[in-house]
């Protein structure tokens, strides 16, 4: 049996956890509205999808960010490059779905 004491305190441990669990999904959702936004941008002015230099500055920017918040460096780039990933991807949707929609109106 778990001490009462014990179970309050891990209970409240947890409580926090799910409520940065929603604060990331929800700081998340907001980040890929941003992006989608230059997506479509970039694909109207016919931009390259992926920016490496940007991407470069950004994860040099995030480990320092990690660094200074006793974060593993590493991950904190690990998770980075799997958000460009999929920023990328959804540019290049994007790029796609518009030159779709471009050579239907012509």
């Amino acid at each position: 049996m778990i001490d009462p004491e014990i179970k309050a305190r891990l209970s409240n441990y947890r409580q926090s956890i799910d409520n940065i669990d929603a604060a990331l999904v929800h700081i998340l959702a907001e980040r890929f509205r941003c992006t989608k936004e230059v997506g479509v941008l970039k694909a109207k002015y016919k931009l390259p999808p992926a920016d490496p230099a940007r991407e470069e500055y950004q994860i040099e920017r995030l480990r320092r960010l990690a660094k200074d918040a006793n974060l593993d460096p590493d991950f904190a780039e690990k998770f980075l490059n799997f958000i460009i990933k999929e920023v990328i991807r959804h540019h290049e949707q994007i790029a796609a779905d518009h030159a779709e929609n471009g050579a239907a109106a012509k």
